[in-house]
């Protein structure tokens, strides 16, 4: 079992390899207690991942492989630093008196927070008892193994919605779409808060009928709050290079404003609060 490490701030931008090598492997994980996880990094002051000012902290473990993944170093166990709930709670209270006087407050991120789910759902109730606001960024992919307890710890749900159309979401993730629909649909209905996220990659997710389908499926949703559309970038290109992994998109044009503003403009038409 590796040896707990330092819960280290940084910038979800950092690559941070090979810390933990004897981890599990990601689906074989079983996270029945919750007291020690694999975390990448964390970050302070976030404006964009909730509302108010943020802590924003990215767990390691991911089961989806985006083509357009901006951190594949989080994708495995072994490639975070072994923590406990209690650093991390340690940590986040020395930040706690300002991020309630900004109303903000925590967000966990990834990699993907359900692949922890214990670790994560004891840092939420931990944050919850400081009064902070809590929200995770989820795909939701492993939405059908939440239960009550975990979402009762949570405020706000940032949901990725990547795909409408199955064939391009198991493309572009090398997942099923379902289990996110299904979670989308779970939220709506017990009226939990959440934003949900779209990720624009020219020539993979652009296309009008496949932006025009999230946004019928997401507009009666009473419960999202915001649509976010997410431009895509280069910016963690040098991480796929770094790892020696193929990326695909390596001549792929990041998103033009004209185009995210189409996007923008077929949510809003199709009745979501969109940006």
């Amino acid at each position: 079992m590796s040896q707990l490490g330092h819960l280290e701030a940084g910038s979800r931008h950092d690559l941070r390899i090979g810390l933990s090598p004897d981890a599990p492997d990601e689906e074989d994980l079983r996270d029945d207690e919750g007291v020690f996880g694999y975390a990448h990094s964390y970050e302070t002051s976030s404006r964009y991942d909730g509302p108010g000012v943020r802590v924003v902290l990215f767990l390691s473990g991911c089961l989806l492989r985006c083509t357009y993944c901006h951190n594949p170093d989080t994708w495995h166990l072994k490639d975070g630093t072994r923590v406990s709930v209690q650093q991390v709670l340690d940590r986040l209270k020395s930040f706690a008196p300002a991020l309630r006087s900004l109303d903000g407050g925590l967000t966990i991120s990834g990699g993907e927070a359900m692949v922890q789910m214990e670790f994560t759902r004891r840092i939420l109730a931990g944050a919850k008892d400081m009064g902070l606001h809590t929200a995770i960024e989820t795909s939701g992919f492993l939405g059908d193994k939440v239960d009550d307890r975990f979402l009762s710890a949570l405020d706000l749900v940032l949901l990725d919605i990547k795909s409408s159309d199955p064939a391009t979401y198991k493309k572009v993730t090398g997942r099923e779409l379902a289990p996110t629909l299904q979670f989308a649909e779970r939220l709506a209905k017990i009226g939990k808060p959440a934003w949900v996220r779209f990720t624009l990659v020219p020539g993979q997710t652009d296309d009008a009928a496949n932006v025009e389908g999230i946004a019928r499926f997401v507009a009666p949703m009473k419960n999202v709050q915001w649509v976010e559309v997410q431009p895509f970038h280069q910016m963690g290109a040098f991480k796929w290079k770094a790892m020696n992994l193929e990326y695909k998109l390596v001549d792929t044009p990041a998103a033009s404003p004209e185009l995210t503003k189409r996007v923008i403009d077929q949510f809003r038409a199709a009745g979501c609060n969109a940006r």
